[in-house]
């Protein structure tokens, strides 16, 4: 026998030897050659010019044939032999090999062999598929049916692999359930199906206002957004509203294209509206630092950062932040381009602005009117009125007092928890962390100076314009002082103030106890730390600036070299203020609104239509025969209403006070180095040729149709969302590091075919789950789990875990405890005491919701970044830090112990029992068959009844024998019964309580198939 063998076996051998080989395929460069150079070549001989080695390019192909330092070609196609390259990185010399081994990177010898045959067939470059135009490519095999299912037949047929069968009934309503509306059908929506067929079934809840709730968690995932600042205080903020403007335009189906335009520059289309404000919240949702002594512009150029990054990850699919300190090592966006792309959108202001409910506007519309009629009454009454304003302004302007801005030497608090900053105006900004307390150090010349102008300023970095702080904007002053250092002196001096005046101050309000007196701009210098200067103007009145003067008891006569100290001390912070002083004779404050005196300096020229109003109406306060028609005005705008809540939004900066970007070596915001402009990388698409070089044209260029990522980013957003991962798996890198996706072509036939469809995003959607692909069974056979584990073929449907805030709204949706209510303010939810003990700031705030509110969908969770709620940290959901454009999914202890024991989990399942007991009929039986159908959208198995039928009985026993409170089990109060359905015990509740709580954690449950 052993001869025998030993025969067959060199029979085997010539055999194999004797037939013919077969020719390895061509090789691939984006597949099999582009990964071996940026991973082992690139990060030194790529775009980088400035670190690049021997000034040797490998990632251009007409660079690489000029060769490096040598000037010699790098390559010489068809010959490996000749190739420095090929020799380089087959060396087995230490000084000539590359890799250089302290890199501790070797090519394994199938590497090797892919490159010399990439050589052998003439070493052909091709630009990355992913910076190319995506085209609609023909369907295999001449297919006219779905495109998707062309593709993955076609490519199952060369990895010898059958599709799936189609999923049964009653998996796919529920898995088409949880991709478009995020929530399990019912039963009675189970039967529905049966009847109405899927493409109906489709189409129903492509329109329920659902749907938006459900697909805006994917966007708000991208966007980062959160209800809190971050950092360390974490203090609350009002964001809701773009979260809500994210869910309405996901329901109406808002043009992808302009669904990108008016999120990053909606305020600059033409005549925008309230919502098109609203929409460019979405690059304001970057963490924001209010800690102590921060310097206010290294936390701004932070937030930049960010939104470049998020730019990247959500529209773009690139890794930008690799950019920010040099030039990206892999893809082509160079060290410049970075600051080019965030020359665009650095020209902004950080505003806050009211936002007003639909009836409010129209309210608002309608008093404006009313102003506006009130004045043309005042020009119809007064013929010559514009003689008589012209002759009003020169009077009042050949009043003005000259006031010298101090410049500052030096800024600061005394708690040091603030760094104001001087502007190119003089003006004084007073950004970061607030504080009672600002001075100002100057040197001013000191000849006879008489009066001190303290001006509070409006400036569109603060809440509602400002001038204050506050969450209104507002603002109130304590106390001024001046003190006066001598040359040769070390001691501040204090001066006497006197003759406080302003331009207007609010009635007094004196309590009965003499204490925090408000009002009167005396109250600056009366040495009291308890009375405030109060210049509110009240309703639509309050966000304007304001004007403070004060004599000096004696005129300042002071030698060269004196400096002069101003420190004030404030309730509500002022955020912006600029400090002059004068010579002139009693300075006084003219009793003008501020805003009018600082429009008049403008000359006539430059004045913008506000400058005109105020103006005209400091002009008819000042008329006594108009003093009823006055009146009648300031009562409309007592009457206007008062908004419910505000949004943080980008505003651009006027064209006399734009922001220059400088390049930032390494990144680092204290070191500009040369001027930037507003430049998008050139490896991309042009730039609009019509397009202005600002945010909007940006914003059209994003949103180009010629962009080679914007459609394919957005269409893998979608598959990832219903597939589990992308048709790419690194959705937010694009680039050459990123795996070649195994259906390309398919990308980019629904890249175009979602652009020729109008960007439409329920179109992209349609087409996916009307595959035959989406639809098959997610069961994994053995075959498939040896040949493709993690299903990136499509051999078989979608299976994995719902996402965090899907795997709530399943609890509350089978326990009958979901409020479907759509928008609103973020719900606080309930939180463990130690988890909430655990914040630096302790949030006094934290209330949680009750009755249905606290039943809400997640989406509308209110989200602390300092304190992710642990029902969704623990399912993996992220907490807004950053731009995520994918989730890791975890399989952990904590999961188990978060869907057993978190509140909401246990009053779900307390709710399901109730429900049950109510539905589902009067026996065990038919019972656990409604409890499975709530949990699973199906029956349970014999196996599953038998098993579950066990856990009641041992359930009912450990309550029979005392073991267990069936209060305590049922409303968490031993003292406490919830009411009860007619002739059910409560030991029959709190068996069926306990039996909900397992069936709502079954990976069933959680899973989406």
């Amino acid at each position: 026998m052993p001869t025998l063998r030993i025969f067959w076996a060199i029979l085997g051998l010539t055999l194999l030897t004797d037939a013919p080989v077969r020719a390895a395929p061509p090789v691939d460069f984006q597949k099999d050659v582009q990964p071996i150079l940026s991973e082992f070549c690139v990060a030194c001989h790529g775009i980088d010019a400035k670190h690049r080695k021997a000034n040797l390019r490998l990632d251009d192909g007409a660079a690489v044939l000029k060769g490096g330092e040598s000037g010699e070609p790098t390559l010489v196609p068809g010959h490996p032999e000749k190739s420095e390259l090929y020799l380089r990185i087959t060396s087995k010399e230490e000084e000539k090999v590359m890799p250089p081994r302290s890199e501790k990177k070797t090519l394994s010898p199938a590497q090797l062999q892919i490159l010399k045959q990439w050589i052998v067939e003439g070493a052909k470059y091709e630009k990355h598929w992913a910076f190319t135009t995506p085209k609609k490519s023909p369907l295999p095999g001449g297919e006219t049916g779905s495109p998707i299912d062309a593709f993955v037949r076609a490519r199952l047929l060369t990895e010898k692999l059958r599709p799936s069968p189609p999923a049964n009934s009653a998996a796919l309503c529920r898995r088409i359930y949880l991709d478009l509306i995020g929530l399990p059908p019912s039963p009675a929506e189970l039967t529905a199906f049966e009847k109405e067929g899927l493409n109906a079934t489709i189409e129903k809840l492509l329109q329920s206002e659902r749907y938006g709730e459900k697909w805006a968690r994917h966007w708000l995932d991208l966007a980062r957004y959160s209800d809190t600042n971050g950092y360390e205080k974490d203090m609350p903020r009002d964001m809701w509203k773009w979260r809500d403007w994210v869910i309405e335009s996901l329901n109406t189906d808002m043009p992808y294209d302009k669904f990108i335009i008016e999120q990053v520059a909606g305020d600059l289309l033409p005549n925008a509206t309230q919502q098109q404000l609203i929409a460019t919240g979405f690059l304001r949702n970057s963490m924001i630092n209010e800690e102590g002594a921060i310097v206010p512009e290294q936390f701004r150029m932070v937030e930049m950062f960010d939104r470049i990054d998020c730019i990247g990850k959500a529209v773009l699919g690139m890794s930008t932040q690799c950019a920010q300190c040099h030039t990206h090592k892999f893809d082509p966006i160079t060290h410049h381009d970075y600051y080019g792309l965030m020359a665009f959108l650095n020209n902004t202001y950080e505003a806050q602005s009211w936002v007003y409910t639909a009836d409010q506007l129209k309210q608002i519309e309608e008093i404006r009117k009313k102003i506006q009629m009130a004045e043309s009454r005042i020009r119809q009454q007064r013929r010559q009125w514009e003689s008589e304003l012209n002759k009003w302004s020169q009077e009042v302007s050949s009043r003005f007092t000259d006031w010298k801005p101090l410049e500052a030497i030096e800024l600061g608090s005394i708690s040091g928890l603030n760094h104001p900053t001087q502007e190119a105006d003089k003006s004084l900004l007073m950004k970061g962390h607030p504080s009672d307390d600002v001075f100002l150090i100057a040197s001013p010349k000191l000849d006879g100076v008489t009066g001190l102008q303290f001006e509070v300023l409006t400036h569109r970095d603060l809440p509602h314009n400002g001038p204050g702080r506050s969450s209104q904007g507002t603002w109130n002053l304590r106390e001024l002082e001046v003190f006066i250092k001598k040359p040769d002196g070390t001691n501040w001096e204090k001066q006497k103030l006197a003759n406080a005046s302003a331009d207007y101050s609010a009635a007094d309000n004196k309590p009965a106890d003499g204490k925090n007196a408000s009002g009167s701009v005396g109250y600056i210098i009366d040495g009291r730390e308890d009375t405030t200067w109060n210049s509110d103007r009240g309703q639509g009145l309050r966000n304007q600036p304001s004007v403070a003067v004060v004599q000096f008891e004696k005129p300042l006569q002071f030698p060269e070299g004196t400096q002069m100290k101003v420190a004030w001390r404030m309730g509500a912070m002022i955020g912006c203020a600029r400090i002059s002083i004068t010579n002139a004779g009693t300075p006084k404050a003219p009793a003008i609104d501020q805003a009018a005196i600082l429009a008049l300096h403008k000359p006539v020229a430059k004045r913008t239509t506000g400058d005109t109003d105020v103006i005209f109406t400091a002009w008819r306060k000042s008329q006594p025969d108009l003093k009823a028609i006055n009146e009648e005005i300031a009562g409309l705008y007592k009457s206007l209403p008062a908004a419910p809540t505000s949004i943080l939004h980008l505003a651009e900066r006027e064209t006399e006070n734009q922001r220059v970007t400088h390049l930032l070596n390494r990144g680092e915001w204290d070191q500009p180095r040369e001027v930037v402009t507003p430049i998008t990388p050139e490896a991309l698409h042009s730039f609009p040729a019509d397009a202005p070089r600002n945010r909007l044209g940006f914003a059209r260029w994003l949103a180009d149709s010629r962009s080679p990522l914007t459609a394919r980013v957005a269409v893998n957003q979608t598959w990832q969302a219903i597939f589990g991962t992308g048709l790419v798996e690194t959705s937010e890198d694009f680039g050459t590091r990123a795996p070649i996706p195994e259906y390309r072509d398919l990308l980019d036939w629904l890249a175009v075919d979602f652009m020729e469809h109008n960007w439409s995003r329920k179109h992209l959607i349609r087409t996916i789950l009307s595959s035959a692909t989406y639809q098959q069974s997610s069961a994994l056979t053995p075959l498939l789990m040896e040949k493709d584990p993690r299903n990136r073929l499509l051999a078989r449907g979608p299976r994995f875990r719902a996402d965090a805030e899907v795997v709530r709204d399943i609890a509350l949706t089978a326990s009958g405890l979901l409020t479907n209510k759509l928008g609103g303010p973020s719900v606080i939810p309930p939180v463990p005491k130690n988890v909430l003990d655990y914040n630096y700031t302790y949030p006094g705030y934290w209330n949680p919701a009750t009755g249905p509110e606290r039943y809400r969908r997640s989406v509308y969770m209110f989200r602390k970044r300092s304190m992710p709620d642990p029902v969704l940290s623990n399912f993996d959901g992220p907490n807004g830090d950053f731009s995520c454009a994918r989730r890791i999914r975890s399989n952990t202890p904590l999961a188990a112990l978060t869907g057993l024991n978190e509140p909401i989990f246990v009053e779900a399942a307390q709710a399901m029992a109730l429900r049950v007991l109510k539905e589902g009929g009067t026996n065990d039986a038919t019972r656990i068959d409604h409890a499975f159908l709530l949990c699973t959208s199906r029956k349970p198995t014999p196996e599953e009844k038998a098993e579950v039928e066990r856990l009641i009985q041992h359930q009912r026993q450990r309550l029979a024998e005392g073991w267990l409170n069936p209060r305590e089990i049922l409303t968490g109060d031993s003292a406490k019964l919830p009411s009860l359905p007619e002739k059910v015990t409560p030991q029959d509740a709190a068996a069926w309580t306990l039996v909900s709580r397992v069936l709502l954690n079954l990976d069933e449950t959680i899973s989406k198939n």
